[in-house]
């Protein structure tokens, strides 16, 4: 499988610029002043280089859940030289960085750091050869086609300004950098591990991810229901092997995962509430080593993204109603084993009024961007089990556009990279001043 085409995008080429609207916040400097994106303070251009070759670096060194010892590293190195108290493996590989600023909130800024077992096929120079093995001894590639490389980017980028920038505001930053989000396992593995015992307990949760479905430059946001849980599902059915030329001898689990599947497409379409959204997608079905040979069992992974509880209960079950239905229908030696593995609750976000504003305060800042209310999305639950730390806020922007290619290209990429992290700051110092102006004329740290 290869990487999607948004994911050709991406690229360090002006990776530096996404500090300009957190900069421009700090300094109270006019938006207008940035219209052509020019940096408009000396911090900007001298990061250039390191945040580029971060980039790099992270893009051709992916590593998948619960292996990311090197990148945690990486990450844990650096934040650590900006003053930031480092620990980790939390979480088995997470990262949890603090940085005591007075009195005041607690701040978390959240980001991924794990990649997905696909192959990079953009023909980047800096593109991942990288391979592993998975969980089942298999030989897969690594890459970072979900933006992670990005998102820790910009996570560092914001974090070192603000690490330089402590005098315009007060209250205690906590980074998290979360394993293992492909399979969603990591938070609840940092949860489990103490991450609000051991540590600050935040008062206001901030995450972003990159959007597809946003146009190029634009940041989504959303109160109340913004991200819909996610669980995923793992299915074992079990038959009895044989030769393919003597199929009355055996019990095909391929059949029984055939007929379940079709069954399955019915639980959202026959049996939810129409105005009640959800969504149950079958990914991957393994089974058998041979055209000519019935075999053992079959393997079939899903994921199911509802935002009702009783939505979710309901179709969770109705999945192990339908596969053993059809099992008992074949008499197959075994009911089905249904692992639900590594699910979380419904993205909440309670960002209060002052969201929007830091929200926009960055786009505005730069090329015309503005920043909207994206509604509901079934797509990612990325902070919905990090709210019990407090009010969350999220936001989404694009990171490129399909088909494009050179300036184009260039463009979409820098867009996504400018705003990214100047999003996240924005809304951390807001909270920090207690949901002041974001444009540093009020709150605890008075006028940047």
């Amino acid at each position: 499988m290869s990487i999607d085409t948004q994911s050709r995008l991406r690229s360090a080429a002006g990776i530096f610029s996404i500090l300009l609207p957190t900069l421009v916040m700090w300094g109270g400097l006019p938006a207008e002043a940035q219209a052509d994106g020019r940096p408009a303070v000396a911090e900007v251009a001298a990061l250039e280089p390191e945040l580029e070759a971060l980039y790099r670096d992270l893009h051709q060194h992916p590593e998948l859940a619960f292996h990311e010892e090197r990148t945690a590293g990486v990450l844990a190195e650096r934040v650590k030289a900006l003053g930031f108290e480092v620990t980790t493996g939390v979480g088995r590989t997470g990262v949890v960085a603090i940085l005591r600023n007075g009195a005041g909130p607690v701040v978390m800024l959240r980001t991924e750091l794990d990649a997905l077992p696909i192959e990079e096929k953009t023909g980047l120079p800096y593109a991942s050869k990288a391979t592993t093995r998975d969980a089942a001894g298999a030989l897969v590639s690594e890459a970072h086609a979900c933006g992670h490389d990005l998102h820790m980017t910009s996570w560092y980028g914001a974090a070192k300004i603000m690490a330089e920038r402590r005098g315009t505001w007060h209250g205690t930053l906590m980074l998290v950098g979360q394993p293992a989000e492909e399979i969603t396992s990591g938070a609840s593995a940092m949860l489990a591990d103490g991450l609000f015992t051991r540590f600050p307990k935040p008062d206001y949760a901030i995450s972003m991810h990159d959007e597809p479905s946003l146009p190029s430059g634009q940041v989504g946001f959303h109160s109340g229901l913004f991200r819909a849980s996610l669980d995923a599902v793992e299915v074992t059915i079990f038959g009895r092997g044989g030769h393919g030329a003597r199929p009355q001898n055996a019990i095909d689990p391929i059949v029984i995962a055939a007929r379940a599947v079709l069954g399955i497409q019915t639980i959202v379409s026959r049996e939810t509430d129409p105005f009640t959204p959800a969504v149950v997608t079958i990914g991957s079905i393994h089974g058998g080593t041979g055209g000519n040979v019935i075999p053992d069992e079959v393997r079939m992974q899903m994921t199911v993204r509802t935002y009702d509880a009783k939505a979710r209960e309901r179709i969770l079950a109705s999945i192990k109603r339908q596969v053993e239905a059809e099992a008992k229908a074949a008499d197959a030696p075994a009911m089905p084993l249904v692992k639900v593995v590594g699910g979380h609750g419904r993205g909440v976000q309670r960002p209060g009024p002052d969201v929007p504003d830091g929200v926009c305060a960055a786009p505005r800042a730069g090329r015309g961007q503005r920043a909207r209310d994206a509604g509901k999305d079934d797509g990612r639950g990325f902070l919905a089990i990090w709210a019990g730390g407090g009010p969350g806020s999220s936001v989404a922007h694009r990171r490129g556009e399909p088909g494009a290619t050179g300036k184009r290209r260039a463009d979409t990429r820098s867009a996504f990279v400018r705003v990214g992290s100047g999003v996240g700051a924005n809304l951390a110092i807001a909270r920090f001043r207690g949901g002041g102006d974001v444009d540093g004329s009020s709150g605890p740290g008075g006028k940047a």
